[in-house]
């Protein structure tokens, strides 16, 4: 459903979310995500061109959201590593279907738009308070 990119940021996204305010180094993330430390560079870097993410160097330095939990929804986070693929003309490029999708992609691209609005309605707090006392998908 979404790419193994997408997965790794939100895995990253929800680890520093847990620790506001803490900066937290790449090797003290890929730890605890279990994303590998090479890809997981690139994925921090997209996510720091975003603006979703800070990241200080030196000592105590790291990275750390760049703003609340409450205001980082999953779908900002996934936008900014792999965008939703939505279908907005015919992928086949036909005559007839200049105007409008065809029922296969029309279809498609509903699909899409279920998952990009629930991604929208789901900040990364939510997934925090959801989870509770267990902890989202990090152990340390």
């Amino acid at each position: 459903m979404i790419s193994q990119t997408a997965e790794y940021a939100l895995r990253a996204m929800v680890y520093l979310a847990q620790y506001p305010g803490s900066s937290h180094t790449n090797q003290q993330i890929a730890r605890v995500t279990r994303v590998p430390l090479g890809y997981l560079a690139k994925v921090l870097q997209n996510l720091s061109r975003a603006g979703l993410i800070t990241s200080r160097r030196g000592l105590g330095g790291g990275f750390a959201l760049a703003k609340p939990a409450e205001e980082i929804s999953i779908y900002e986070v996934v936008q900014a590593v792999d965008p939703i693929p939505r279908i907005t003309s015919c992928p086949l490029k036909l005559r007839a279907h200049r105007d409008r999708l065809c029922p296969l992609h029309q279809r498609l691209d509903n699909a899409w738009e279920l998952v990009e609005q629930s991604f929208r309605s789901t900040s990364l707090y939510d997934l925090i308070a959801e989870a509770g006392e267990d902890g989202v998908l990090c152990e340390e």
